[in-house]
C-alpha cells in the first residue's frame, strides 16, 4: 500500500473514448485518482457522480479528476452515458495501474477467493507526490471531503 510522501507511480491508461491518459499529463497539476470496484454498482454509481458534480470545483483549485476501475474502455462510455459521468474514467483491464496503488486484495466472494480491487482516493500533488492516500473509503460523501484535502494543499 501507499502512503503520504510517496513518488506517485506512473500510469498510461485508456479512457472511455479509448484515449491515451497518462500521468505525465498531469506534471504541475494537482491530481485526484480514484479507483472504484465496477460501473454500474450503487456505491461506484454514487461517488463518480459526486466527483463529477464537483469537478468545476476542483478544476478551480487546478487539479484535475480521474476515475479508475478494471472495466473495458465500452463498459465505462456506456456508464458515463447513462449517468451524466463527467470525469475521465481509465480503463484499467490488465490491472497494472491497480497493482501499482496497491487497489487489488484477496477476497471471497461467494464462497470462492477472487482478486478484487478495493475502493481508494490519491490526491498527488504538482510534482508527483502522493500527498493523501485513502483506503477503504465509503461511496457516498468521500468526493466533498477530497475537494477539502485539495483546498488544503494550496
Amino acid at each position: 500500500m501507499l502512503k503520504a510522501g510517496d513518488r506517485a507511480p506512473g500510469f498510461s491508461n485508456p479512457d472511455a473514448d479509448m484515449d491515451i491518459i497518462e500521468s505525465s499529463q498531469f506534471r504541475g497539476k494537482n491530481l485526484v485518482l480514484f479507483f472504484y470496484v465496477r460501473d454500474d454498482t450503487p456505491g461506484c454509481t454514487a461517488e463518480a457522480i459526486e466527483f463529477s458534480e464537483l469537478e468545476n470545483n476542483f478544476a478551480k483549485l487546478g487539479a484535475s479528476v480521474l476515475g479508475v476501475s478494471r472495466d473495458d474502455c465500452i463498459k465505462h462510455g456506456e456508464f458515463r452515458d447513462k449517468h451524466g459521468i463527467g470525469v475521465r474514467l481509465l480503463a484499467d483491464k490488465e490491472h497494472a495501474t491497480c497493482e501499482a496503488y496497491g487497489v487489488l486484495q484477496d477476497k471471497e466472494v461467494d464462497g470462492v477467493m477472487r482478486r478484487t480491487a478495493v475502493r481508494a482516493t490519491f490526491v498527488i500533488d504538482k510534482q508527483g507526490v502522493i500527498r493523501h492516500a485513502l483506503y477503504g473509503v465509503p461511496s457516498r460523501g468521500h468526493a466533498a471531503e477530497v475537494l477539502q484535502l485539495v483546498k488544503d494543499l494550496n
